[in-house]
């Protein structure tokens, strides 16, 4: 006779060790997942907290409007996305730092700001990639449900991972700014090194090389640092922002 396997408890690093998750059933609280090692294939379960044992606290919490009237201006979430090396950081610090001089306090969500620390078990595939936004976008939900002014800079490559912010933060308080540039004008820049690894094929799945980058359906403003100077972008979205966010 077959003996039974044994159950176990196991820690897991998902950055070493591949993990592929399926449900095993519609609305289940029970998740069966599957770890290959170099010895041998384990399969497992995880259980997950169902929803009616979960009691949000959010009705009791100092609401939006309050928080919003203390500081002085709407939250907001203004997403910056293109491809590395468009000017998506530069001009999300221009407009923290422009933000700060009228007394208007925001805060930056930057993909590799997020990448070394909350997203750092993530990696580059299409599935890491939308984990990446949806974790992304809760962060800025939860902020400018607080009355922040919140700016991301993160390169949201596909018009899906796009609308799956738009959803979590509320099509209301999302607003999307595509920083255009081109790739062979983003490669000629290459400010951080990227694209000469990408050249080099020392990184995978880069953006705009071998992972595709869609052009935004209908973003609410479009910066063409190709064609305007880093000032005139920097004024364009800081008048865009201050139009949204003014409580006058």
């Amino acid at each position: 006779m077959r003996e039974r396997p044994q159950k176990s408890r196991v820690s897991i690093t998902p950055r070493r060790i591949p993990l592929f998750s399926t449900p095993t059933s519609e609305n289940t609280t029970c998740s069966r997942f599957l770890v290959f090692t170099p010895y041998n294939l384990l399969s497992t379960q995880i259980v997950l907290m169902p929803d009616s044992n979960l009691y949000p606290i959010t009705d009791r919490l100092v609401t939006r409007k309050e928080k919003e009237n203390l500081l002085g201006s709407k939250g907001a979430v203004f997403w910056l996305t293109g491809l590395s090396g468009s000017g998506k950081s530069t001009l999300a610090i221009e407009l923290e730092k422009s933000l700060l001089s009228k007394e208007l306090h925001s805060i930056i969500l930057d993909g590799d700001n997020l990448r070394s620390g909350i997203n750092t078990d993530l990696g580059f595939s299409d599935q890491d990639r939308r984990e990446n936004i949806r974790r992304t976008s809760e962060i800025a939900r939860i902020l400018k449900d607080s009355g922040l002014v919140v700016i991301v800079s993160c390169i949201t490559p596909l018009n899906e991972f796009r609308s799956i912010a738009k959803s979590i933060i509320s099509a209301e308080d999302y607003h999307e700014i595509f920083v255009k540039a081109s790739f062979e004008t983003c490669k000629n820049r290459d400010v951080k090194g990227l694209y000469a690894k990408a050249m080099n094929s020392e990184i995978e799945s880069f953006t705009g090389q071998k992972s595709e980058f869609e052009i935004p359906n209908s973003p609410q403003l479009l910066l063409d640092t190709e064609l305007e100077t880093q000032e005139e972008s920097s004024s364009k979205l800081l008048s865009y922002v201050m139009s949204i966010i003014s409580k006058t």
